[in-house]
């Protein structure tokens, strides 16, 4: 089995409060994308490939965003996450139109990925740092008598948008740096100097600490992960689809949450001290357009980073 890390990058969603597709929005003067600086921080860190998820739809444009630029570099393969993708026995709910989920998404690459393999968001800027972190746990990972994960966080406050509130997986992290619990909050914002989040059954706001660790969605994967959501993706439907069948998402947290409840994994958490960059609202292109301008006065990237 190759223990070569791939690099997957879930790039199917539509960016709904955004208003469009906004993995392809250039947010540099030379027509770069944020998946751009992911691509270029992975390569730099020895990513030899690449799969992308994304819906079949946007294929053609998808494909304009990296031939002859970074598939220069890195190896491409693609997966699509279609909702019609289920497990023998089940049907598609009459007019959903929502996607099953973050987890769906990582199962349709099941067939283009082998050994470690790392996921993250396409429209989320994660640092060098991170990307380098990443590959050298991958290089190393391996199972033994349980799953043995990683996941690359972030401290709260180096995440937030200035435009709106943002949902992230607050972490629970042990001494020994493990993830113990990962809980999905909404709302959460500044409120003044501190960082609150709402609970959305009592909209009462609870304050969440500066230095807290959230997921970014940057998890880091031995191949028996894939086995893994196999095996509970009709778990998930048999569950959820009676109570929520137009709305119910399989998310990442929630899965890796619960393998650490069923205590047959371990999550070592590998904190990045980067800023977060990302665009969640349309308002956000501004700031990120200027930070990634001034990463690149400061000499963090070349000015054009296909060549």
């Amino acid at each position: 089995m190759t223990k070569e890390p791939t690099l997957v990058i879930m790039a199917a969603g539509m960016g709904s409060r955004y208003g469009g597709l906004k993995q392809m929005d250039p947010i540099t003067e030379e027509g770069e994308i944020i998946l751009d600086f992911s691509l270029y921080d992975a390569v730099m860190a020895g990513f030899k490939k690449v799969v992308f998820i994304i819906k079949r739809e946007i294929q053609e444009d998808f494909i304009k965003l990296v031939e002859g630029r970074s598939d220069r570099h890195i190896d491409v393969a693609y997966a699509f996450q279609e909702l019609d993708d289920l497990p023998e026995g089940y049907i598609l709910p009459l007019e959903r139109e929502k996607p099953w989920g973050t987890s769906h998404a990582v199962l349709a690459a099941k067939d283009v990925v082998e050994g470690p393999f790392c996921v993250i968001n396409s429209d989320d800027y994660y640092g060098p740092g991170a990307f380098q972190t990443a590959y050298e746990y991958l290089l190393r990972a391996e199972d033994d008598h349980l799953y043995r994960y990683g996941m690359v966080g972030y401290k709260v406050q180096k995440t937030l948008s200035d435009k709106g509130s943002v949902t992230r997986g607050v972490c629970q992290v042990d001494q020994q740096g493990h993830l113990i619990h990962i809980t999905e909050r909404k709302d959460i914002r500044w409120l003044g100097e501190k960082v609150v989040f709402t609970y959305e059954e009592e909209q009462e706001t609870e304050e969440i600490p500066l230095d807290t660790t959230v997921s970014m969605n940057f998890w880091l994967f031995t191949p028996s992960f894939m086995e893994e959501l196999n095996q509970s993706f009709p778990q998930f439907l048999e569950e959820n689809l009676p109570k929520n069948p137009l709305r119910c998402e399989w998310l990442l947290p929630t899965t890796v949450d619960q393998l650490l409840t069923d205590g047959k994994a371990t999550v070592e958490v590998l904190t990045s001290m980067d800023q977060w960059y990302g665009v969640t609202y349309q308002e956000d292109r501004e700031t990120v357009m200027s930070a990634m301008a001034r990463l690149k006065d400061q000499g963090l990237y070349p000015e054009k980073l296909w060549r």
